[in-house]
């Protein structure tokens, strides 16, 4: 909002800079964007008036004027403007004199005849961008006085920005109230009077839309006279606040709701027809705005109307065609209250925003319609003659916004601000707000004004508070508090880590929602789901999830169809364990599918198998519980491949499962590549044990190599923890480095490959100390699996 420094002080006028003023202002909430001068730079101008007009002789445009301007001569002016004519008050710009962007005046010679200045537009003086005709003057106006007394040119524009809840101040006596309060001074009042009813007109009223619309105030005024010029502190007015002069009407209303708050508009009142109704569009109705728009009224939009159409869309801007004009002779005055939600969605659906909308959306007091038509029916008596008729105030008191007592109390003021504040400050700042304000027993009881909607809760009026105090004022001080270290959770740690190394690995972390499709869930968990939603956010969300495995693969599923051929994805997240006690347990799971690593062009694609998701889940565990804390057992997993399921038990307790997921889902999913799933609960995977620090040996290593024979059901984990029990600390690394079934071996037989490396942390290692322990490890490997070094 722009508004005029100097109209802003015809109300409060403290003795105080620009600079304060606006810092004051922002302080308050009311953010200054920034000020700048509301006149040019302007010098040789005076006041002067029009003796005589006569047409140029050699020029049809033209026309010589004598000019009076307060000095002894009269001077000789040639001027073009359409409007110029005997006896009009008007600016004389004299010879030397400085206007903005046009060099210093001469005389100049048009068409043989010499013109001693120039006569000026506004345009010519910084008053607007109106280029047709000079600047007509009140005759009161002393002719030879110059421009800068006519016009403070020490004005400032000031533009500020509102907060959504603060409509109660784009209006000059709400930005005065705030400036008042914060200076302690008074508002300026300007008495306004109802006027004089000289006319029995009226017109009917109906509020067929009440609710949106609580309350209507109209006036006919009759023999009005819409051809007055605008008196030059009305346009200026205007003209500071961003607002082009149109008629004396129209400028009327738009000073009125710059000054009070309170948007107006004046219809032809002999163009209306029967009574005025305020209701909702019917379909099919279309109407042509001032700005010459057309639109097809859409569904729940509120309109003016009268009998036989739609006259202007409520709160946001009036018909063309019950427009005043300047054949204009009898007006209705217009002054409503509208419900701001019913503005806002309005404003929207036609993508309208004006001078009107800005402030219904935020809301506008519903006790200032009265008041609004009485103040512009008494500038338009003064300044265009006529007759007022009576008022015609229709309301529905049920609907008209109320606000509530809010509660304030005195402890609350020093937790939330960290100081007390006196209570005669606290009592005489609400009451400057115009808030009926009670104390009693240590708390306030306060009313909020009619035009303060924000105003709700006890943190509102503590809010209050601080802008007046000033939040500047307020000291800085430390906290005072003994903060304690929370303990670390552990269990969020594991999760952490986990996911550190699934990233390393080249996974991506997604989030599903915890509600899965039942279409998809029941042939994954081939059972009916107990965790049903009584309802649902959608019919394809309503069961949630016993694993994560659903909402990986639907992830899968949707990225394959968008041709993505290579998956490598996991989530975290509790899932239910199915029974009717609703517990949960916290899991992560992960996916892979397609080549083991991106597509290089030097090299040949891999698929993923069951080994590359192996090595994945060994990472973590190896981490987290240690290498020999786990171990990976055969199992029968519905969702997964009968030969090729695992589960995994970490010190005896089954925590997971991993394995390729079976042919008739990936059937169902028309998944071109085998998938690998796994998932593990994390509660197992916490440990109390602090982080052990092994030496590294300086000593050389033995390394010893043996290929056995062994039945083909043993598993490598089997050999190798048997391994484990027969050799000593001094078995340092133990690796399979091949497998091998086929020639030269018998059937049912194959032969493992292992390497053993063997060293000692406080001594150098003998070969006699090595073959002992290769020979208890190869006597337990026979005693336990019968198995036999390979010759």
């Amino acid at each position: 909002m722009k508004f005029s420094e100097n109209w802003l002080r015809e109300f409060v006028n403290p003795d105080i800079d620009t600079n304060t003023l606006t810092h004051q202002l922002t302080m308050a909430g009311l953010e200054v964007d920034g000020f700048e001068s509301a006149y040019s730079d302007i010098s040789g101008v005076v006041v002067a008036e029009v003796k005589s007009v006569k047409k140029h002789p050699d020029a049809d445009k033209l026309k010589v004027c004598e000019v009076d301007y307060g000095e002894n001569d009269l001077l000789t002016i040639v001027c073009g403007a359409d409007n110029v004519k005997q006896g009009i008050y008007t600016f004389l710009a004299k010879v030397g004199a400085k206007l903005p962007g046009i060099p210093t005046l001469e005389v100049a010679t048009l068409k043989g005849i010499e013109s001693h200045g120039m006569l000026c537009s506004p345009i010519e003086l910084g008053l607007g961008d109106d280029s047709d005709g000079i600047v007509e003057l009140s005759d009161d106006e002393p002719i030879g006085s110059p421009f800068n007394e006519i016009f403070k040119t020490d004005d400032k524009i000031i533009e500020i920005s509102l907060t959504p809840n603060r409509g109660d101040c784009l209006s000059i006596k709400g930005i005065a109230q705030e400036v008042a309060v914060i200076n302690q001074l008074t508002v300026t009042k300007n008495e306004i009077t109802p006027v004089k009813v000289t006319s029995d007109n009226t017109r009917a009223v109906k509020l067929s839309a009440d609710e949106a619309c609580p309350r209507y105030v109209g006036r006919v005024i009759e023999n009005v006279n819409v051809n007055v010029p605008s008196p030059l502190w009305l346009t200026e007015k205007l003209r500071c606040s961003g607002i082009r002069s149109i008629n004396v009407i129209v400028d009327i209303t738009n000073f009125v709701m710059l000054e009070m708050g309170q948007p107006m508009h004046a219809f032809d009142n002999d163009i209306l027809r029967g009574e005025i109704n305020v209701r909702i569009a019917k379909p099919g109705e279309k109407i042509k705005l001032l700005d010459e728009s057309e639109h097809e009224i859409k569904p729940d939009t509120l309109l003016i109307t009268d009998d036989s159409n739609a006259l202007a869309m409520a709160g946001l801007m009036g018909g063309y065609g019950s427009a005043v004009n300047f054949d204009t002779k009898n007006v209705f005055l217009e002054s409503a209250f509208f419900k701001p939600e019913v503005i806002i969605g309005e404003a929207r659906q036609y993508g309208l925003h004006t001078d009107s909308s800005h402030r219904f959306e935020r809301g506008v007091d519903p006790e200032l319609q009265a008041i609004a038509i009485e103040r512009a029916s008494g500038l338009i008596l003064e300044l265009c003659g006529g007759h007022a008729g009576p008022v015609i105030d229709i309301k529905s008191e049920k609907n008209l916004p109320k606000n509530p007592e809010v509660i304030l109390r005195k402890s609350q003021i020093k937790r939330v601000l960290g100081i007390e504040l006196d209570e005669d400050f606290v009592t005489e700042t609400f009451q400057k707000l115009n808030m009926n304000c009670k104390y009693d027993v240590n708390q306030w009881i306060i009313e909020p004004s009619s035009s303060r909607f924000d105003i709700n809760i006890e943190v509102d009026l503590i809010e209050e508070l601080t802008r007046i105090y000033g939040y500047d004022a307020i000291p800085v001080a430390s906290p005072n508090h003994n903060l304690k270290i929370k303990p670390e959770n552990k269990k969020q740690q594991i999760i952490d880590q986990i996911r550190e190394i699934l990233v390393n690995r080249d996974f991506q972390e997604i989030i599903t929602y915890s509600f899965v499709e039942p279409g998809l869930n029941k042939p994954l968990i081939n059972k009916d789901n107990k965790m049903v939603l009584a309802n649902p956010i959608a019919a394809e969300l309503s069961e949630m999830r016993t694993s994560l495995w659903p909402g990986l693969l639907a992830t899968l599923e949707y990225n394959t169809k968008r041709q993505v051929d290579r998956v490598r994805l996991f989530e975290t997240g509790m899932v239910f364990n199915g029974n009717e006690d609703l517990e949960q347990d916290y899991h992560v799971g992960g996916i892979i599918y397609g080549n083991i690593l991106e597509k290089q062009w030097n090299m040949v694609n891999n698929l993923s198998d069951l080994y590359n998701l192996k090595a994945d889940i060994e990472a973590i565990l190896s981490a987290l519980v240690g290498e020999n804390a786990y171990e990976f057992r055969p199992c029968d997993v519905d969702l997964l491949h009968p030969g090729q399921a695992l589960e995994i038990a970490i010190e005896g307790h089954v925590s997971g499962w991993f394995g390729q997921l079976h042919p008739r889902i990936q059937s169902l999913l028309d998944l071109g590549s085998n998938v690998y799933l796994f998932d593990i609960k994390t509660e197992n995977l916490v440990r109390d044990s602090m982080i052990s620090y092994q030496s590294i040996s300086r000593f050389p290593s033995i390394k010893r190599d043996i290929s056995i024979l062994v039945d083909e059901s043993i598993a490598y984990a089997e050999v190798k923890s048997c391994i484990g029990k027969d050799a000593t600390e001094l078995l340092n690394n133990l690796e399979l480095f091949d497998v091998y079934q086929g020639e030269g071996i018998e059937k049912g037989k194959k032969s493992l490959a292992l390497g053993l490396t063997f060293q000692a942390t406080s001594s150098t290692l003998k070969d006699e100390e090595v073959e002992t322990i290769m020979g208890n490890i190869i006597d337990g490997l026979h005693n336990k699996f019968g198995a036999k070094l390979r010759e």
